[in-house]
Parts: structure tokens; sequence; C-alpha cells
């Protein structure tokens, strides 16, 4: 029995939830994954998981066990970077997670920037409008919009950003323009994702206040959500730093400027397991200053 290789399997098994769920996530047959378990419990002599028919339960021994078996792969992992060069030197592949539409427009031109200073970095980019977990999907470096739902990561906030209720000139002067966040109600709304009650959400003077648009267009994308608000289908409301150039420009006029929306903040954030590989300090070293001046430039950002 390869032990090494039994620990990876009980670890998969732990952190998927059950057998079978380790077993896709390791992309192995299932009999093999059970088997495996249960040779490294036969070899310890003592039983680590209680299975039931929909998941798994460690035992107080196999807690223990588990907790040891990823101390001892973190440090595998640290050899093998060392060996690699990769806490000397700048190097190997680096994978980043950014959401798609703020990604492209405000992280990767840097990130193209990082690259040509350092040409023994790889870059692997994952542009992704979903939470991704870092460790299962073996990512370096994640850019996350919003409140940090999951502590275990290390963060570097970069700043805030707030939403701005918009519509095209022509919306505008066809419907009117909403005077207070309840006016809403009388206009079409191209909306971004779901929206129930309360609605959208501003701030004046301390109190809450709610506005719900008409849904004509409910989208999956806050690009095809700006899409309509650029045909002039509705009003919308999106985040300042997708808007910039529109409102700069004038194809799209801000409304409900006297009510302030709620602020979220954004993070870089990575996994810190033993020694941090230089590509990864490097690279957050590079594009943290830079992506702060270029957003505070934009006007979407409140930086620190």
């Amino acid at each position: 029995m390869d032990r090494l290789d039994a620990m990876q399997v009980l670890l998969a098994v732990v952190d998927a939830g059950s057998l079978s769920a380790g077993s896709r996530k390791l992309n192995a047959p299932l009999p093999s994954v059970s088997r495996k378990v249960a040779e490294l419990e036969r070899h310890l002599g003592t039983r680590l998981l209680v299975r039931t028919s929909r998941n798994i339960q460690l035992t107080d021994t196999g807690r223990d066990y588990v907790d040891a078996a990823r101390q001892i792969i973190a440090q595998i992992e640290d050899a093998e970077l060392r060996a690699s060069g990769e806490y000397e030197t700048p190097t190997g592949t680096l994978t980043v997670t950014v959401p798609i539409t703020f990604g492209h427009d405000h992280v990767l031109p840097f990130a193209f920037d990082f690259m040509c200073e350092h040409p023994e970095i790889t870059l692997n980019i994952l542009s992704l409008d979903r939470v991704v977990n870092l460790i299962d999907e073996h990512v370096d470096v994640g850019v996350r919009l919003g409140e940090l739902a999951d502590s275990s990561y290390y963060a570097v906030k970069v700043g805030d950003f707030d939403f701005v209720t918009c519509a095209s000139p022509e919306y505008l002067a066809r419907r009117g323009r909403p005077s207070s966040p309840e006016d809403l109600a009388a206009h079409d709304g191209a909306v971004f994702g779901q929206i129930t009650e309360p609605g959208w959400i501003y701030q004046r003077e301390g109190r809450r206040l709610e506005g719900k648009p008409n849904v004509r267009i409910r989208a999956n994308t806050a690009t095809a959500t700006l899409t309509a608000a650029l045909r002039s289908i509705g009003i919308v409301r999106l985040p300042r730093y997708q808007v910039a150039g529109e409102l700069q420009s004038g194809a799209l006029v801000a409304v409900l400027d006297d009510y302030e929306s709620p602020s979220f903040p954004v993070h870089l954030i990575y996994v810190r397991q033993g020694l941090l590989p230089l590509k990864v300090r490097v690279f957050i070293d590079w594009i943290a200053p830079r992506l702060k001046r270029k957003l505070k430039d934009l006007g979407a950002f409140k930086p620190n």
C-alpha cells in the first residue's frame, strides 16, 4: 500500500463529504477509492470513518489522523516547491481567478504587464463569476468582490466599491427621472441576477430606503444588463466600476445621486500553508498598489 497516496485519497473523501464525492473529485473509480480507505484503516488497525448511506463522519482517531495527514502533505508540497526553486525565485505557473467583467477590465491588464517583467512565470487565468475554493481548484490568488465568507484565506484589501443607479438619456427623456427610490416602482428595470423583496437598498441621512423597478429584463451577467440600459430598455443598478466609461461619455446618466449605496470590499485572497511561494508574493506586491491607483482614477473605489 502506498501510504502517501492513501492519505491523499482519505483527505479528498473527507473534504468532499462522501466516498462517491471523493471519487468524483479524484476522477477515480468509487471501488478503488473505497478500497484504499479500507486498506489504510486495516494498516492502522482502527476505524477512521463512519460510513452512512449519504455521507461520512470522522471518528476521534480519524480526526487526529486527518490533521496529521494534512501537515504531512503540506510539508511534502513545501519540499517540492523548495526543490523547484519557487521559494527563491519567482518561477512556475501562477493560477489567478478573477470575476469576468471586473477582471478583464481592471485586473488582467496589470497581470499581463507583470508577465512581461517576470518571463519565468506562466499565468493561468480563470475568469469566473462564482466563488472559487482556492484549495480545491489549486488557485494561487483570487480577486474577490464583496464580503469574505471564508476567514481561512489571507487577504489584502484593495478598496471598496458601490453601486450606481443609471439609465440612458433616451429612456429618461421618455419616462422621466426618478427623484426617490420609491419612484422606481413607476419605471422599467433591467436586473442582474434575482430581485426580490426588498429590492434595491439605499441610504440617506441614516435611513434605509428601498426601491424596486418593474423588471423587464433579468439577466445572469452584468454585461447583458448594461447592454439593456444602453438600448434604453430600463433603469439599471450596477457596480460603479462597470459603468464608469458610460457615465463619463454620457451614454448613461446617474440617477438618485442623493441616495447612498452600500459599499462592498474588494480583496486579493490567497492560501498560505508553510512558506509563501515567491511568485505569489511578488504578484500581490505588484498588482495591489496598481489596482488601487487605477480604480481610484476611475472614481469607482474608496481606497484605504
